[in-house]
C-alpha cells in the first residue's frame, strides 16, 4: 500500500454509496408498485434531470403517456394531477441514479488524482463504476420494453435491473471491507470468494431473482394465503399447457410458488454461512441472521395483506440489506492474511 493511501476514506465513501443504493432499490419498489415506471417515456440522461416546470411542460409530458398502450388501455381518463403523483415516483427513482453516479464518480476521481486508492484496487472501483452506467442502460432497455406493445415493462428485463443493482451493491461492500481490512493491516490481501461463499451467494441469486420475478409479473397478488395458496400447496399453473420452463419463469402463480419455498432452502444455507461465520466475525452471524428473520416474516405478512405497499417496501429493503449482511459473512469466511 503506498504511503498516500486511505483506504478508511474510501470505505467510508463506498459505505455512503452502498446506502444511496438500497434508497434506490427501495425508491424503484414503490415505483413499481405504484406502476409508475411508464410515466416517463424519454431518455434524457442530462436534461432529463430537470422536471416539467409549468403547465405547458406538464401537458407536454402528460400527452408523450397518453400515446403508450398502459394509458391507452389501463389508464384512460387519469387527470393530470394523477400523473403528476406517478411521474414523481419515475423522477425521483432516475434522479437518485444521477445523484449516486455523481456520488462514485466524482469522489473517485478526486482520490484517484490525490493518489490515494491502494495499489490493485483502482480497476475494482473503476469496474464498479462502469456497473453503475450500466444499470441506467439496463433501467431504459426495461422502460422501453413497456412503450410499444405492453402495457407493463418485461418482468425479465425488470429482474436483470434489480439483479444487476445488488450485484453492484454486494460489490461496493466487498470492496469496503477489503479496504476497512487494509486499515488494520496495511499487508493485508483482498479477501477470497470460498466454495461455501459461492454456493450461498448462487442459492440466494435464485431467490433474489425470483422475488423480482414476483414483483415484474404481480405474483403477489395471485393469493393471500399462507402456507397455502387458495387452499392447496400447490396451486397449478395460471395458463394450462405451458412448457415446464416457460410456466417457471413466467408463470405468475408458479413463480410465486418457487419464491416463498426457495425462501427455506436459501435460510438453511444462510444458517450454515452464518455458524461458518460466528468464529470470524459475530456481528456479520447476527446480521444474517438478523436480516433473514425479519425478511420471512416481511414475505409473509406482505401476500397476507394483499400486497400492502408499506410492507412490500419493506420487504424489498430488507432484501438490500440481506444482501449486504451476506456479503459481509462470505468477505468473514474467506478473509485471510
Amino acid at each position: 500500500m503506498t504511503s498516500t493511501a486511505r483506504p478508511r476514506s474510501l470505505a467510508t465513501w463506498l459505505y455512503s454509496v452502498a446506502a444511496l443504493i438500497v434508497l434506490m432499490v427501495v425508491i424503484g419498489g414503490i415505483t413499481r408498485l405504484t406502476e409508475s415506471g411508464l410515466s416517463i417515456t424519454q431518455w434524457k440522461p442530462i436534461t432529463g434531470i430537470v422536471p416539467p416546470l409549468n403547465d405547458a411542460q406538464w401537458q407536454a409530458e402528460f400527452a408523450n403517456y397518453k400515446r403508450i398502450p398502459e394509458y391507452q388501455q389501463l389508464n384512460q381518463g387519469m387527470t393530470l394531477a394523477g400523473f403528476k403523483a406517478i411521474f414523481f415516483w419515475e423522477y425521483f427513482h432516475r434522479l437518485l441514479g444521477r445523484l449516486i453516479g455523481i456520488a462514485f464518480a466524482v469522489p473517485l476521481i478526486w482520490f484517484a488524482i490525490r493518489r490515494q486508492i491502494p495499489r490493485g484496487y483502482g480497476w475494482r472501483l473503476v469496474a464498479l463504476l462502469a456497473l453503475g452506467g450500466l444499470q441506467g442502460a439496463i433501467g431504459w432497455w426495461m422502460v422501453k420494453s413497456g412503450l410499444s406493445v405492453r402495457t407493463d415493462v418485461s418482468h425479465v428485463r425488470l429482474a436483470v435491473h434489480l439483479l444487476v443493482a445488488l450485484f453492484t451493491l454486494a460489490g461496493i461492500v466487498w470492496t469496503a471491507l477489503d479496504l476497512r481490512t487494509l486499515v488494520r493491516n496495511p499487508q493485508a490481501r483482498p479477501a477470497r470468494l470460498t466454495g461455501l461463499g459461492a454456493f450461498t451467494g448462487a442459492v440466494l441469486f435464485v431467490q433474489l431473482l425470483f422475488g423480482a420475478l414476483v414483483a415484474g409479473l404481480n405474483a403477489g397478488l395471485v393469493t393471500d394465503q399462507w402456507p397455502l395458496m387458495n387452499g392447496r400447496f400447490f396451486p397449478g399453473a395460471t395458463t394450462a399447457g405451458r412448457p415446464f420452463l416457460d410456466a417457471l419463469f413466467n408463470d405468475p402463480a408458479i413463480v410465486h410458488f418457487v419464491h416463498r419455498w426457495w425462501a427455506w432452502v436459501t435460510v438453511a444455507a444462510l444458517i450454515v454461512l452464518a455458524r461458518a461465520t460466528r468464529g470470524v466475525d459475530r456481528r456479520a452471524s447476527i446480521a444474517i441472521h438478523t436480516a433473514f428473520g425479519l425478511q420471512i416474516l416481511l414475505g409473509i405478512a406482505t401476500v397476507m395483506s394483499g400486497m400492502n405497499i408499506t410492507l412490500a417496501a419493506l420487504h424489498q429493503l430488507t432484501g438490500a440489506l440481506l444482501v449486504i449482511a451476506t456479503t459481509w459473512g462470505v468477505h468473514a469466511v474467506g478473509r485471510r492474511g
